[in-house]
C-alpha cells in the first residue's frame, strides 16, 4: 500500500463534495453559500419518524420532500417544511448524503455560533438517526468518526456543536445521551478504528465545552 492509498474503512470524498462510501440521496432543499463563507463548523442533530422509531424510511422521505404527511399523525406539522441535511448516520452505521458538502443544507435554522448568524451558511449538518432518550449505536460513533475525519481533510472545519448549541430553548439535540467525549477521544485515537493519515487535520476541531 502506497502513501496515498486509502487506509481500510476510510472515507473518501469526491471534488463535487459528495462522500464516496455515503449513499446518495439528492435532496431539492438547498442552495449556494453565501460568497466568502469558509465552512467551518460541524453540525451534529439528531432526527426519528416517528419520534423514536428507526429505520423507517421517513426520513430520507422528509428531506426529499417525499413524505406522505398522512402515514402518522405526529407527520401533521411536517406538510410546509422543507428541510434537510448534508449526511445521515443510520443506526448500523450506513451514511446517507442528501446535499453535497460544498452546498447549503437547510438543517440549523434560525442560529448563531461565536457570534455568527445563519449557521447553514458555514456549516455542514449531520443527523444522527435517533432521540434525546437513549443511547446512540456504536456503530454509529464509528461512522461519525470516519465521516468527521474526511470533512476536516476536505473542508477549513474549526469548530465542531450540537443543534443545541446554536439554538439554545429551541433544540436539545443530540441530546444527553450523546457522548461527546467519546467522540472527541475516537477521533483524537488516531489508530482507534482505521489510522492516522485521513486525521491530520482533527487536532484543530474545537468541541464545546462538555467534551
Amino acid at each position: 500500500m502506497s502513501q496515498n492509498d486509502p487506509i481500510p474503512g476510510e472515507f473518501q470524498m469526491g471534488f463535487d463534495g459528495w462522500c464516496l462510501q455515503a449513499q446518495r440521496i439528492p435532496s431539492p432543499n438547498f442552495d449556494a453559500r453565501p460568497e466568502g463563507n469558509a465552512i467551518s463548523l460541524l453540525v451534529i442533530h439528531n432526527i426519528s419518524l416517528p419520534l423514536g422509531q428507526f429505520g423507517t424510511g421517513f426520513i430520507s422521505a422528509l428531506f426529499t420532500n417525499q413524505l406522505d404527511c398522512d402515514a402518522h399523525p405526529s407527520f401533521c406539522d411536517l406538510r410546509a417544511i422543507r428541510v434537510s441535511a448534508h449526511f445521515l448516520i443510520r443506526r448500523d452505521g450506513e451514511v446517507d448524503q442528501f446535499v453535497s458538502a460544498d452546498e447549503r443544507a437547510w438543517h440549523a435554522g434560525v442560529s448563531s455560533f461565536a457570534g455568527r448568524e445563519r449557521c447553514n451558511d458555514f456549516s455542514i449538518g449531520i443527523e444522527l438517526e435517533g432521540t434525546d432518550f437513549e443511547p446512540y449505536s456504536d456503530l454509529q460513533y464509528e461512522a461519525l468518526v470516519r465521516l468527521t475525519s474526511v470533512l476536516c481533510n476536505h473542508y477549513p472545519l474549526v469548530d465542531v456543536a450540537g443543534h443545541e448549541h446554536i439554538a439554545p430553548g429551541r433544540k436539545t439535540d443530540p441530546g444527553p445521551y450523546f457522548d461527546w467525549a467519546r467522540y472527541r477521544h475516537l477521533l483524537l485515537d488516531a489508530t482507534s478504528i482505521y489510522g492516522a493519515k485521513s486525521c491530520e487535520n482533527r487536532t484543530v476541531l474545537h468541541f464545546p465545552s462538555i467534551a
